[in-house]
């Protein structure tokens, strides 16, 4: 069993630490997906680094997430190493500190930082706190020397948002609000990849705090309208469109197991208890789902899911 730090309450993957196996892991490997497509899956487990994803154009890279400053520097070295051209984009998928902390290395290199605008929107709404906080976690977020995290340096609106350059076209997607209010999606048509960000993981990976479980699933059902043979997500190891659809599944049965436990009068404390200092769940999901199950981080998901349930407004709306 090793730890992997996670939610911290401000943002995912970052400060509380629960228990996985994960046999699968590869961190610090770079697969080569389809050609010119590469999938580097980060050192979740040790750095708290999420994956990054490598395209090549004709003249230059697009790389998908910051991740964090240490895990941009990794990640810049690995595409020099599979490709001459330089990075010219780098996307945000969303605005948690593991996918766009590192902003600043990649700028600093003279790539641009893109994303859809709801990303921008959120760093406004939850920063500097949580980076302020992070610098006392992280010494990589320390020694950047800011006082704020930068934000990406174009956004868009549109859906799709495309990138071609006449050799491989690329398209960034907006379905709604899942892991949080800018979730991007990007696409690679011809090669029937789409990059997933944190809005699909393949493993126990997700924070709900600044998600609308309710919407997930519909969110989902706009990227399983997609062609898709290779699914990248933004923790665990690259898959298929399993990796959608179980996702989306995994966030039916937390929603209707909280439903169905408050429909018979249950209450938060019948649902999360604690003993000897530690959370548990008082529910159980299938084990079609059992993938995203880890008892560790069940409990704060069926908080949020309760919440969501008992006051009819998004995880990502109330206080926490």
């Amino acid at each position: 069993m090793k730890r992997i730090w996670l939610a911290a309450g401000f943002m995912a993957l970052l400060a509380l630490g629960f228990l996985i196996t994960r046999g699968d892991a590869q961190p610090n490997t770079v697969k080569q997906i389809a050609p010119g497509v590469w999938f580097r899956e980060g050192d979740l487990v040790n750095q708290g680094h999420c994956n990054n994803v490598i395209i090549e154009m004709k003249d230059y890279l697009i790389v998908v997430d910051a991740n964090f400053p240490s895990g941009a520097r990794l990640a810049l070295a690995d595409a020099k190493k599979v490709s001459s051209k330089p990075v010219k984009f780098v996307f945000d998928t969303h605005h948690h500190g593991d996918h766009t902390y590192g902003n600043a290395v990649w700028t600093g290199t003279g790539a641009v930082t893109i994303a859809y605008q709801g990303v921008a929107e959120e760093m406004k709404r939850y920063e500097p706190a949580r980076w302020q906080a992070t610098m006392k976690e992280r010494k990589d977020v320390a020694q950047m020397h800011r006082d704020t995290p930068e934000p990406p340096q174009q956004t868009f609106s549109d859906s799709p948002h495309v990138i071609t350059d006449g050799t491989r076209r690329v398209e960034f997607y907006h379905f709604g609000w899942a892991h949080t209010r800018g979730d991007g999606f990007v696409y690679l048509p011809q090669e029937r990849v789409l990059c997933s960000g944190d809005a699909a993981v393949n493993g126990p990976y997700n924070y709900t705090a600044d998600g609308n479980i309710g919407n997930w699933p519909k969110v989902l059902d706009g990227a399983l309208k997609l062609k898709v043979d290779h699914v990248l997500p933004g923790h665990g190891g690259a898959g298929g469109k399993e990796i959608l659809s179980g996702q989306r599944a995994f966030m039916l049965e937390l929603r209707k197991a909280v439903k169905a436990a408050v429909a018979s009068g249950k209450k938060l404390d019948d649902l999360v208890k604690t003993a000897n200092g530690k959370q548990m769940a008082a529910i159980s999901l299938p084990d079609t789902v059992k993938n995203w199950v880890s008892a560790d981080s069940l409990p704060a998901q069926v908080k949020d899911a309760y919440n969501e349930v008992t006051t009819g407004k998004a995880a990502g709306d109330l206080p926490h």
